[in-house]
């Protein structure tokens, strides 16, 4: 159709593609995608720490929060409208374990701040991340045994932690451990535990990506991956073909949305998934993302926010219905104050 449009049109100097550039509001109106507030999920990093706010070296403006920072900071993600938050959390050395056991903890830092968050901020959608890499001591996402990450050995925690997240008040169940089979034994879970309005959204296409370091170095996970690296779970950047029989499993397991992560590096993967599903869609712009884009705007290189909103909407054009990002409070600001974007 686009092709048979493309050669019935009237040539130069009858249509002239900039004529409909020339104005701003020419340019707002005829917009294909826009970025909203409504589009934005925040990721924040939650620690035990009598410390109230410890900046992250790697990520440039995002910090490690106590939970009374976190009820101050995202005081503003709720006036601004963003819809939901993600929690990650930071855990001392001396709580991470080979069996992750933190992890179940009805009073790790995770469930304490998604309680307080609740109490505070009832309307505010909450995200937790199922998958044991915060609270191992050998920095995978699931259990080790002779050097190799088990799958069903981890499935049997990942379920325990989805509940113990679902009971603290969590919205959203993310699981981001690329285990075989975890998103149906998780909905098995939560629907035997009369949490049938908890949704799963599952990092369905998860890449064994060089663009989590930053992530990585605020867990402090970076420093004890032990055992190899996390290729034996998360996927070849190489496929793409993979990438619609995970999403067509989690779909028929449960999922309720889907994730793609990393995202820009990945929009192909994103649009694949989008089509073929018509799922709700979320994409991730990781760490590493984030901080390319937040260096080249130290160096100059790139007119500050403009880069950052330029990410996001190919995002946008590629599918996604949501995406993570750790700009999305200047992002907020921005769509706020109405300026163009």
């Amino acid at each position: 159709m686009i092709k048979n449009h493309i050669q019935t049109a009237p040539a130069f100097p009858k249509l002239r593609m900039r004529r409909n550039r020339a104005d701003p509001w020419c340019r707002r109106l005829i917009a294909e995608n826009n970025i909203t507030i409504d589009d934005l999920i925040w990721p924040i990093f939650v620690q035990d720490s009598d410390v109230d706010r410890e900046e992250i070296p790697s990520l440039t403006g995002v910090n490690r929060l106590s939970i009374n920072s976190l009820l101050n900071d995202v005081a503003e993600a709720v006036e601004l409208g963003i819809p939901m938050v993600a929690i990650f959390p930071v855990i001392g050395k001396s709580l991470k374990t080979e069996e992750a056991e933190e992890a179940l903890n009805p009073e790790n830092i995770v469930c304490r701040s998604v309680r307080a968050l609740k109490k505070e901020y009832p309307d505010l959608g909450i995200m937790c991340d199922v998958a044991l890499d915060p609270f191992t001591s050998h920095g995978h996402d699931g259990l080790v045994k002779n050097g190799y990450v088990t799958n069903d050995e981890t499935l049997e925690v990942l379920c325990k932690q989805a509940l113990v997240q679902a009971k603290a008040g969590c919205d959203i169940i993310a699981p981001s451990d690329m285990m075989d089979g975890r998103v149906g034994i998780i909905r098995q879970s939560l629907e035997k535990e009369n949490f049938q309005n908890v949704r799963i959204l599952s990092y369905a296409v998860k890449y064994a990506s060089a663009l989590y370091g930053p992530f990585r170095d605020a867990l402090g996970s970076n420093l004890n991956l032990a055992a190899g690296d996390k290729k034996t779970y998360q996927m070849d950047p190489a496929n793409s073909d993979e990438a619609l029989r995970e999403a067509a499993l989690d779909i028929s397991e449960g999922a309720d949305m889907l994730m793609v992560k990393p995202g820009v590096f990945y929009l192909d993967i994103l649009r694949l998934i989008k089509d073929q599903f018509a799922m709700p869609t979320f994409a991730y712009q990781v760490s590493g993302e984030y901080a390319m884009i937040k260096f080249a705007e130290r160096q100059d290189w790139a007119q500050k926010n403009q880069l950052m909103l330029e990410s996001l909407k190919s995002y946008k054009r590629a599918g996604a219905d949501g995406i993570l990002t750790y700009a999305a409070i200047e992002i907020a600001r921005i769509i706020k104050s109405h300026k163009a974007i």
